[in-house]
């Protein structure tokens, strides 16, 4: 009977206590004499740091692209990106009778194009700052064994192909080129996008490549979509799948800033079109081949960000701060030991720990960057792994939180994770009476600023839901300064309870 009504008794529980400072008889009402529960409450301390994120794990679609200077630290931030492209299963080419681009007998690409399309909605800074970036070809795929964060560069670990295709832009984000061109009408699955008053351009980088192309066997070809072409006429199992593709045909580019300040695109696809004419029926037809990044293949992030900079905010006592990207985290120290040795016979019924922000010592300018949406609250020791080994939250171990309408981020019930901390303690107690000292992370949990990916999808009843597929470090500009720091700890709440003996 008793822990049958035990949950139910919660839920109702937790909204009274908040209304009731009289907490020994809540739940009369629903249980007999002989079932009563009695509640108490209590509030702790919990301690909190700024951290160096030092490097995040970079494996995700989210992509930013540019360099801006940080407000806060005075001090440059810049995001260069690597990305492969996607093979479709059962991809096939026209036959090579059909072809029409053609010269000397053999088949051609009459143009051939990459082009970066950027979000604007979530990009950072001046759209039509001018920018120089460098494309370099990979000489080879990333090694999957390999976990891939932000401080892995790409040139000193021998991943840019000496001699390869290299190709200098400049650029500005916003695309004033109309969108309505004959080869931009053969872009697909992108939408146009804009203001009301440049509705239907492209916000894109484009990147011609329809020059004189060596590849690694020693042929020169006429551009590098006529060997890709060719290729595949001559190995066409190469393109059977992605890894077959990445393998042996294109291992993927690698965008670098060279020049340039004030912008940091969301970049949300990057294409290859590889354009060519062939006989449909009769009739010549333009089209091409087109290649995406997509979740299935390899997209990384390679950040600089200033350290010593950073350094000066880590070592502000007066609060905490989290930045990114791989910039800086909060860790807290919960105090696990207070919480659970204070009702030893009790159980827990909620435990909740508030963040309020403070207002930033940053004088106001165009381009102000923006507090994060979503914080990740992990234990010190998953940090890693959790995001390696694609973890969603379960609110278990670990627990998500908005930034709310107060201007703070609620962790509203932490008790499984103060549980399994508790827990964890005392087993490893049990074998071992150093086991405090070797494991000085028992009981720290980490603030990480997040971005989620929504999976959408729709029953027979054309009811849409939506859920969350994947949780990812944030790649793009983001900072808030939060209330703690070594002279102020944070308040945890806690409420307990119990059946009247």
């Amino acid at each position: 009977m008793k822990l049958r009504l035990f949950t139910a008794i919660a839920v109702t529980a937790m909204a009274m206590v908040s209304c009731s400072e009289d907490t020994e008889y809540i739940g009369s009402s629903i249980t007999n004499d002989t079932d009563k529960l009695v509640f108490s409450t209590g509030s702790y301390s919990a301690t909190s740091r700024s951290i160096l994120a030092d490097s995040v794990y970079t494996h995700n679609p989210d992509r930013y692209f540019g360099v801006v200077k940080d407000p806060e630290t005075n001090s440059y931030v810049k995001n260069d990106i690597m990305a492969q492209f996607n093979m479709i299963e059962g991809f096939e080419l026209p036959s090579v009778d059909e072809m029409l681009s053609k010269e000397d007998g053999e088949v051609v690409a009459d143009s051939c194009e990459i082009s970066l399309f950027i979000k604007y909605s979530t990009t950072y800074g001046d759209t039509l700052a001018a920018m120089k970036m460098r494309m370099t070809e990979l000489d080879k795929p990333i090694d999957e064994a390999y976990t891939h964060y932000s401080n892995f560069d790409l040139k000193k670990n021998g991943y840019i192909r000496n001699g390869g295709l290299e190709v200098n832009k400049m650029f500005s984000m916003r695309d004033l080129t109309n969108a309505r061109d004959a080869l931009a009408s053969l872009q697909t699955n992108i939408s146009k996008q804009g203001t009301s008053s440049d509705s239907g351009y492209y916000d894109r980088i484009r990147i011609p490549m329809n020059m004189p192309y060596k590849a690694k066997d020693g042929k020169t070809y006429k551009n590098y979509g006529t060997y890709v072409m060719r290729t595949y006429y001559e190995h066409p199992e190469y393109f059977q799948n992605s890894y077959w593709f990445v393998h042996n045909v294109c291992p993927g580019f690698n965008f670098e800033i060279t020049d340039g300040l004030g912008v940091m695109a969301n970049v949300f696809s990057v294409t290859i079109n590889i354009y060519y004419n062939f006989d449909k029926s009769g009739t010549s037809t333009k089209t091409s081949l087109y290649l995406a990044t997509t979740p299935e293949v390899m997209q990384t992030t390679h950040i600089t960000n200033d350290r010593g900079a950073l350094e000066k905010l880590v070592n502000d006592n007066s609060c905490t701060y989290i930045k990114s990207p791989a910039g800086i985290f909060t860790e807290v120290t919960l105090p696990i030991d207070e919480i659970t040795q204070a009702h030893t016979n009790d159980s827990l019924l909620q435990v909740s720990v508030n963040f309020m922000r403070e207002n930033t010592d940053v004088t106001a300018n165009k381009y102000r960057i923006g507090a994060p949406n979503n914080l990740l609250m992990v234990h010190k020791d998953s940090l890693y792994t959790f995001f390696e080994n694609q973890v969603i939250y379960d609110y278990k171990s670990s627990y998500a939180s908005a930034l709310s309408s107060n201007n703070a981020y609620t962790f509203s019930n932490i008790g499984n994770l103060v549980t399994l901390m508790a827990r964890e303690k005392a087993e490893g107690l049990k074998s071992d009476p150093n086991w405090v000292a070797n494991h000085p992370n028992w009981n720290k949990v980490v603030l990480v600023p997040i971005s989620t990916t929504i999976k959408y999808s729709a029953n027979s009843y054309g009811t849409t839901t939506s859920t969350i597929s994947s949780v990812q470090h944030n790649m793009g500009l983001s900072s808030t300064k939060l209330v703690g720091g070594a002279n102020s700890p944070i308040e945890v709440k806690v409420i307990y309870a119990k059946f009247k003996d």
